[in-house]
């Protein structure tokens, strides 16, 4: 069963879905058995009850704020794999603007696992471009291009 670009963007609207309604299981129920997720800070969690574990205490104690973001591409491996690569920036809980400081690079990996297509690697890079401010404000730009 091949995967289509729109069922790709589809699973990674799904995790920020997730994310974006603080909801732990739904985000680690996307994921593969064993799939991963890299942290914005560099944390890694391996396996759903992992990345669960978490980010439940993430999402109830911290006033997490709401992705949004841009598929920038969509590369298939085979029939059974495909990477999304995306940019994300977040409005904190109370404004209405992006915060340049939290703009990312997120990149999915997702598999065909079990007849399901689920994500194997999530990882958010932080997209600072130090030394190179014209590149955070493009970001930033592109992003808020997105809030109207």
């Amino acid at each position: 069963m091949y995967l289509t670009i729109n069922e790709i963007q589809a699973l990674y609207q799904q995790l920020l879905e997730a994310w974006n309604n603080r909801d732990a299981r739904a985000m680690a129920d996307l994921f593969t058995e064993d799939g991963e997720s890299i942290g914005f800070d560099g944390s890694q969690s391996i396996g759903r009850e992992e990345i669960f574990a978490h980010l439940k205490p993430i999402f109830e104690d911290h006033p997490t704020a709401p992705y949004v973001s841009k598929v920038k591409g969509v590369r298939f491996l085979g029939s059974d794999a495909a990477i999304l690569r995306a940019i994300a920036g977040m409005v904190p809980p109370g404004q209405s603007d992006i915060n340049p400081k939290v703009n990312t690079h997120h990149t999915l990996v997702v598999v065909n696992s079990e007849g399901n297509w689920r994500i194997q690697l999530f990882q958010n890079t932080p997209a600072q471009f130090h030394g190179r401010p014209e590149l955070v404000e493009q970001m930033t730009r592109e992003l808020r291009e997105l809030l109207t």
